[in-house]
């Protein structure tokens, strides 16, 4: 934790996607125009198999109007419920495209479901970066750096910049509790201790969601903090023990539906957000059939 410096405080700008209830962020040092963007959404019609790029384009406008550069494009895990944008905005707008190492986990797992050929790559050379547990990045004069918190799925990371931590499907907003671990290559026991690493971060860190869905009806939120975390969250707050979140969990798992864009986001997003291709070069997505 010794990258932790909470003295700095990025700028943070969030953009909610309805249709996956997803949101991205883009994160600018606050002493120059430097940028990232982090978990950018790609649209599609999947019934209709038609990708747009409304939600790109927002981002996309939002740091030309604002003269930022752009120094990076975050991937906080390998998402099961929307597709990466990463690429299309790395063509406009230039930066690097970065994820956890164990996307060559990910890759090896969902390459044999989705019975990729030998030219699909499963060392992760498809993105610029690779994190490792503890690595450090500048965004401008901003030292970041990535926690690995495997449990939702293996290549899993919260990325602290200043007193800001993003930590993708590693928490919800409290009283939205924690995300699944059933996937293949989650763990219940696992995603526990990640939430655990998250919360010894100082009480005062902003954590932003990557998802919010409302519950109880209320207003969708995206941010909260750790102190409010460790008081209030329903799955793992006051104290809450390994063995009760595991047993939870494992049986609020069983009872969830498989997310509705989980085929096209996973053959798509471990390919760092590009569309697979036929011999051809025509882009096509497959439906593996009693595979997930």
């Amino acid at each position: 934790m010794s990258s932790v410096n909470t003295q700095v405080r990025p700028e943070v700008e969030a953009f909610f996607d309805p249709a996956t209830n997803t949101i991205s962020y883009v994160v600018k040092d606050p002493n120059s125009a430097s940028c990232a963007v982090i978990d950018s959404v790609l649209d599609i019609d999947y019934a209709a198999g038609r990708i747009t790029h409304d939600h790109a384009d927002e981002i996309i406008a939002f740091i030309e109007k604002h003269g930022l550069k752009l120094e990076w494009l975050i991937e906080t895990h390998v998402h099961a419920d929307h597709l990466s944008a990463a690429p299309y905005i790395q063509e406009k707008l230039g930066g690097k495209i970065g994820i956890g190492d164990q996307i060559t986990v990910v890759q090896d797992t969902f390459g044999k479901i989705f019975n990729e050929g030998t030219e699909f790559q499963r060392d992760g050379s498809q993105f610029d970066r690779l994190f490792q547990d503890g690595d450090t990045f500048q965004i401008g004069g901003m030292t970041a750096f990535a926690m690995h918190t495997p449990g939702h799925t293996p290549a899993c990371m919260v990325h602290v910049i200043g007193d800001a931590a993003f930590v993708g499907d590693t928490l919800f907003m409290p009283d939205g509790g924690s995300a699944r671990a059933d996937f293949p290559g989650g763990d219940a026991g696992e995603l526990y201790d990640s939430i655990q690493k998250v919360l010894t971060l100082p009480d005062e860190m902003r954590l932003f969601m990557c998802h919010d869905y409302g519950p109880n009806g209320r207003e969708i939120q995206w941010e909260t903090t750790v102190a409010d975390e460790k008081a209030n969250n329903i799955h793992v707050g006051q104290g809450k023990s390994r063995a009760e979140f595991i047993k939870f969990r494992e049986a609020r798992d069983d009872t969830l539906a498989v997310p509705k864009l989980i085929l096209p986001s996973l053959q798509v997003n471990m390919r760092a957000g590009e569309i697979p291709k036929t011999d051809d070069g025509k882009p096509m997505l497959k439906v593996p059939v009693n595979a997930i």
